[in-house]
């Protein structure tokens, strides 16, 4: 284990953003303190703030102490972001200027889970490599169309971490703790949580193809996996069907086959779930979703995910 001096303690603040998920923050902050026990002394400090200093409630209602937004000159050495729930509800503009002037003092900037889009909003990413959870892609990729999240657990770009949330940050501090005190101790830390399998930093976030569709098919995965890349374009069934390497027909069997679903209406399902992600989730007008998904006018929209879901895309959207 590295030497640590007593007088060299390390400064975290944790700023959560009200609906955040207790998950990712027990994932990043528990890991600091197992450190701190292990090493008998205080090793990190940690701080938690709020964007009104009241304690901050997670998503699932369990409120955590917090206090005002550090001011200049806090002697924090890196403070994360964690946010939660919809883009919609972390327009706190305190938030921004208080990371910017983190920035500018030298701190390093995270985010975890949606909290790497408030570091976006901060004009805190530019030119830099980052992540973000899977769900909250969509909106940041549409909201800063010049910015371009990697589908990574976390990713360390200098004095920006970012972090996908759930158990990531269990990876992700355990390379922060290796880089400190040594890959050994980090060990400790993780054993301390049976975390025996660390995983990458580019491990995929979510299952793959196979696991998400429970099919195993090449062809009708290279499909699948082309359609999930091209909703804003769609591309027709012989297009789709010389991916697969067969013929349209043949594509047909396959769906029907493996998915029970015609070729057509398994890509229209696609588009449909992301046009919902939009809609709970980014600013954008229902007309502005419509050709973000691929359809032909907002009125084809409308009809389409009614079919699919009951209720009119406004009616998603208001509640």
């Amino acid at each position: 284990m590295a030497s640590i001096d007593a007088r060299n303690i390390q400064n975290i603040g944790f700023i959560l953003i009200p609906g955040f998920a207790l998950m990712s923050f027990a994932s990043a902050s528990e890991p600091l303190r197992a450190a701190n026990l292990l090493a008998g002394r205080e090793i990190y400090r940690l701080s938690t703030f709020s964007p009104d200093g009241t304690p901050a409630v997670s998503s699932g209602g369990v409120p955590v102490p917090a206090g005002p937004l550090p001011g200049r000159g806090s002697g924090l050495g890196t403070v994360f972001v964690c946010a939660g729930g919809s883009p919609r509800d972390w327009y706190y503009p305190a938030v921004l200027a208080c990371l910017r002037q983190l920035a500018r003092e030298g701190v390093r900037i995270g985010g975890i889970s949606g909290g790497p889009y408030l570091l976006a909003a901060a004009g805190l990413l530019a030119e830099r490599d980052f992540t973000i959870h899977w769900e909250h892609a969509p909106a940041l990729l549409e909201a800063f169309p010049a910015l371009s999240p990697r589908q990574a657990r976390f990713v360390i770009d200098g004095n920006r971490i970012t972090c996908g949330g759930g158990i990531a940050p269990l990876d992700m501090m355990h390379v922060l703790i290796g880089e400190r005190m040594g890959a050994d101790f980090a060990r400790r830390v993780s054993d301390w949580y049976l975390h025996t399998e660390v995983g990458e930093p580019t491990a995929p976030q979510r299952g793959s193809l196979a696991e998400r569709y429970g099919v195993h098919h090449p062809g009708l995965l290279s499909v699948l996996e082309k359609m999930e890349e091209t909703i804003e374009m769609p591309l027709d069934r012989a297009a789709m069907a010389r991916i697969a390497g067969v013929t349209p027909r043949h594509l047909d069997r396959l769906f029907a086959a493996h998915l029970g679903a015609t070729f057509l209406d398994q890509y229209r399902l696609i588009r449909l779930q992301h046009a919902r992600r939009l809609l709970e989730q980014s600013p954008l007008s229902i007309s502005e979703i419509a050709i973000a998904t691929g359809f032909s006018s907002g009125a084809h929209f409308s009809r389409a995910y009614r079919s699919r879901y009951g209720i009119a895309p406004g009616e998603t959207r208001r509640a």
